[in-house]
C-alpha cells in the first residue's frame, strides 16, 4: 500500500500531460481535467485513511535506503494537508467550468492547475530538503503561469513582483541547503534530526535556522516578507485566486512547522521566540491592511497574511495544545479562504464588480449566496460554533497556559478586527441597496451568478466548514495526533530510517 504515497503526485502530472494532448479540443480537455481532479481527490483521501489506520507511511524511491535515496513520508500532518489539497483541487476545477473560457484553456489553465496540485502534494510528502526545494520551484513556475493567464497589465505587474520575491526566497533556501549540507552531510529530514545534534557550532546552526526561517517566511507570507501577496492574488481569474489562497502560503507554513519541530529545536528560546514576535506582528499588520481596503479580493488577500500569523503562533508556542491548534487552524483556513475567494467571484458575476462601493443588494437578490458568504466569513472571524471559533479558542487557550497574555490578547483583538472586515463586506456587498448606476449592468449577470458550477463547490466547502464547527472533536483529535508526532520526532525518524 506504500505506493499510495506517490499517487497524489503522479496523478496530477499524468493528467497535465494528457491535457496537453487535447490542447485544441477544449471540451475534452475540460472533461479530462475534471475526471483527473476527481481521481486525485480519491487517491488523496485514500492516503489519508491509510495513514490514519496504519500510522506513518514511507516509500524509498528506487529501493535506495534512507538517507541515501529519495524518500516520501506521510505522517498525520502531511496527509491532512494532502487531503485538503485534493478537496480544493476538485472544487476549484468544478468552479472553473463556469469561469475559464477557451482563451485561458488555450493558454494552459488545466495543465498548469494540475502541475500546481502535484507540486503542492510533493512538498507535503517529500522526506528530504532538496526535493522540497524542487517542489517549491515546480509550484513557482505553475503559479506564475496561472497568475498571468489573462495577459492583462495588472496580472503581469503582480506576477513579476510575485516571482521576484519568491526567487529571492529560493536564493535563501538554496544557500541554507548548502550550509546545512556542509555541516551535516545530509539533507534527509529524518537524518538531519540526528546529524544536527552532533554539530558543535550551534551559533552557525542558529544563523542557518534564521536563513530557513526567512526563506519559508516569504513563502508563508509572514511579516515583513508578505508584500508580494496582496499585489498579486487579486489579479488572476477567481479560480486561480482561490487555489493559490488555499494552498500556497500553507506550504510555507508547513515547511516552517516541519523544520522547526524536526530539525531546528536546539535553541528554541531564540528561534521560536523570533517566530512568536513575527506571528503577532503578522496578525496585526494583516488585519489592519484588510481594514484599509474596499476591494473584495484585496481584503481577503490581507486576511491570508493575518491568519498565517495564527498558524505560526501555534508553532512558536511549541506546546502540544498550541501545535494542535496550528494544525486545526491550517485545516480550517485552507477550506474557508478558498471558499471566500470563490464567493467573491460569484458576487462579481452577480453584482458586476469586485469594488465594494459598486456592489449592493446581493442579500435581497441572491439570498442563498449571502448565506453561503456568511458561513466562511464569520468562521474566519471566529464566530461560534463555526470552525474558526474552535481554532482561535485552542490557540488563545494555549497562549494563556504558558502565560503569554500579550499574545493571547493580540489574537483576540485580531479576531475582533476580522469581524470588522467581514461585516464591511457584508454591509457593502450584501446588505445595502444595489447602486442605481449598476442596475442595468447587473441585470444580465445575475443569472450567471447563480450558475450550478459556481454555486456547487461553494456549497460543498460551506458544508465542510459547518461540519468542522459542529463536530470539532474528531478533527481536533486528528490534529492532536499530528501534534504528538511533531513533538516526538523520534516517531518520524524511526519510520523513515528504520533501524539505521
Amino acid at each position: 500500500m506504500n505506493c499510495l504515497l506517490v499517487l497524489p503526485i503522479i496523478v496530477p502530472f499524468a493528467v497535465a500531460a494528457a491535457a496537453l494532448l487535447f490542447r485544441k479540443d477544449f471540451e475534452r480537455q475540460q472533461t479530462l481535467s475534471m475526471v483527473g481532479a476527481a481521481l486525485h481527490f480519491t487517491v488523496c483521501l485514500g492516503l489519508f485513511f491509510h495513514v490514519c489506520k496504519n500510522g506513518i507511511s514511507t516509500l524509498q524511491i528506487g529501493s535506495w535506503p534512507a538517507p541515501f535515496g529519495i524518500t516520501l513520508a506521510a505522517d498525520h500532518l502531511s496527509v491532512i494537508l494532502v487531503a485538503v489539497t485534493g478537496t480544493l483541487g476538485l472544487c476549484v476545477m468544478a468552479y472553473s467550468k463556469a469561469e475559464i473560457k477557451k482563451g485561458m484553456m488555450a493558454a494552459g489553465f488545466h495543465p498548469l492547475m494540475h502541475i500546481l496540485l502535484g507540486g503542492v502534494c510533493g512538498a507535503f510528502l517529500t522526506g528530504d530538503l532538496f526535493n522540497l526545494y524542487v517542489w517549491f520551484e515546480v509550484m513557482l513556475m505553475a503559479s506564475f503561469g496561472l497568475l498571468v493567464l489573462g495577459q492583462e497589465k495588472a496580472q503581469f505587474d503582480g506576477g513579476v513582483k510575485y516571482v521576484m520575491i519568491n526567487l529571492f526566497s529560493t536564493l535563501l533556501f538554496i544557500s541554507g541547503l548548502g550550509l546545512l549540507y556542509g555541516m551535516t552531510g545530509t539533507l534527509n529530514m529524518a537524518d538531519l534530526h540526528l546529524a544536527i545534534q552532533k554539530v558543535s557550532d550551534k551559533a552557525l546552526l542558529t544563523a542557518v535556522a534564521t536563513i530557513f526561517m526567512a526563506a519559508f517566511g516569504i513563502k508563508a507570507g509572514i511579516f515583513p516578507l508578505f508584500f508580494w501577496l496582496p499585489v498579486s492574488y487579486h489579479t488572476p481569474p477567481v479560480a486561480v485566486s482561490a487555489i493559490l489562497a488555499g494552498l500556497l502560503t500553507k506550504v510555507g507554513v508547513y515547511a516552517l512547522i516541519r523544520m522547526f519541530t524536526l530539525v531546528f529545536t536546539f535553541n528554541v528560546a531564540y528561534t521560536h521566540g523570533l517566530l512568536l514576535v513575527a506571528a503577532v506582528v503578522t496578525m496585526i499588520v494583516g488585519v489592519l491592511g484588510a481594514a484599509a481596503y474596499n476591494e473584495f479580493r484585496r481584503i481577503l488577500s490581507f486576511h491570508i497574511i493575518s491568519q498565517v500569523g495564527y498558524m505560526v503562533m501555534g508553532l512558536a508556542l511549541f506546546t502540544p495544545l498550541a501545535l494542535t491548534g496550528a494544525v486545526f487552524y491550517l485545516l480550517h483556513h485552507m477550506i474557508v479562504k478558498a471558499n471566500l475567494f470563490l464567493i467573491s467571484g460569484a458576487s462579481h458575476v452577480a453584482g458586476g464588480s469586485f469594488e465594494l462601493s459598486r456592489l449592493g443588494g446581493l442579500y435581497r437578490n441572491r439570498g442563498f449566496l449571502a448565506l453561503l458568504f456568511f458561513i466562511p466569513a464569520f468562521s474566519l472571524a471566529g464566530f461560534p460554533p463555526l470552525s474558526g471559533f474552535w481554532a482561535k479558542m485552542v490557540l488563545i487557550r494555549a497562549s494563556i497556559e504558558v502565560e503569554s497574555y500579550v499574545v493571547a490578547a493580540a489574537a483576540a483583538l485580531v479576531g475582533l478586527l476580522t469581524v470588522y472586515s467581514m461585516t464591511k463586506i457584508w454591509g457593502e456587498a450584501f446588505w445595502k441597496p444595489c447602486p442605481e448606476t449598476m442596475h442595468s449592468e447587473t441585470s444580465g449577470m445575475e443569472q450567471a451568478g447563480g450558475g450550478l458550477w459556481r454555486i456547487l463547490p461553494i456549497m460543498v466547502l460551506a458544508v465542510i466548514t459547518i461540519v468542522l464547527g459542529l463536530t470539532p472533536g474528531p478533527f481536533l483529535k486528528l490534529a492532536g495526533q499530528a501534534a504528538h508526532e511533531l513533538l516526538h520526532p523520534d516517531i518520524y525518524v524511526k519510520a523513515v530510517l528504520g533501524g539505521v
